[in-house]
């Protein structure tokens, strides 16, 4: 471990590492350029849930990324393998109508009405986020009915700052009904575990990136690869002081750790 010269493959978070909203950072495209030079590989893991990963097909495209489905795995990917070996009745699904439809399309029994029958409730990053779906979910939870969620981000970067991701919709649940749900992506290592899975790189050819600690690091520390942290998103240096999951490696932006891999 802790030698990124032997990595193969790059687990890329992509909010606040390789571009901010429709900004592509500096030095991505050369950077997976390297990747494909050394015969790597490079998957994108995500825990934004709002989009479907053909939209993530779409969003890289037209930043000058080519990348088919196989290149993603999302917080809602693993979701929908945790729900399958759960064998619910029925699910309320409490996110966005992408979130919805790949729920869907996974064979899972959902609905977005509060009806008779649900046993579980499942909350993805809602940019359609609306007082009713609060209102059923408090019910809901007041009920008694399993609780899970895509993931525990506080915010989602923005060209103008920070919005309330499913993490801080989750503590405003739990301020009105005590419950918190059982976070499924990052700092999970589930997402990397599946990624090396599909891949067949070892632990060591493996290394994570991302711009948060709490999820990204976490995530890879929990799986036992390399973890590199980069500045150009919402964690700073200070935030590693005080971070109980610490990143074997810091770099500025994704440009100055390709500036390390080839020097």
């Amino acid at each position: 471990m802790n030698d990124l010269k032997k990595v193969k493959l790059y687990l890329l978070d992509m909010d606040g590492t390789i571009y901010l909203d429709n900004d592509l950072f500096e030095g991505v495209h050369e950077f997976l350029a390297y990747i494909r030079e050394i015969g790597g590989k490079y998957m994108f893991l995500t825990n934004n849930s709002s989009k479907s990963v053909d939209k993530y097909v779409e969003k890289l495209a037209s930043l000058g990324i080519e990348s088919v489905p196989d290149d993603f795995l999302t917080s809602t990917n693993a979701t929908v393998l945790y729900l399958l070996k759960k064998n619910y009745n029925k699910i309320y699904a409490f996110g966005t109508t992408s979130f919805k439809e790949q729920l869907r399309e996974a064979g899972l029994p959902i609905t977005d009405q509060r009806e008779d029958g649900i046993d579980c409730l499942c909350m993805g990053f809602d940019t359609e986020l609306t007082f009713q779906k609060l209102e059923d979910a408090c019910i809901l939870l007041n009920q008694g009915v399993d609780y899970v969620a895509t993931n525990p981000d506080w915010v989602c970067p923005t060209w103008y700052g920070s919005v309330p991701d499913c993490g801080s919709v989750s503590a405003m649940l739990c301020n009105a009904t005590g419950r918190m749900p059982l976070f499924i992506g990052k700092p999970e290592p589930a997402m990397a575990l599946l990624a090396m899975e599909k891949t067949g790189y070892t632990k060591e050819e493996t290394a994570l990136i991302g711009d948060r600690l709490y999820t990204d690091i976490a995530c890879g520390v929990n799986a036992g690869v390399n973890s590199i942290f980069v500045l150009s998103g919402e964690g700073t240096m200070e935030d590693v002081a005080t971070s109980e999951k610490k990143p074997d490696f810091i770099y500025q932006d994704v440009k100055t750790l390709l500036e390390f891999l080839k020097a």
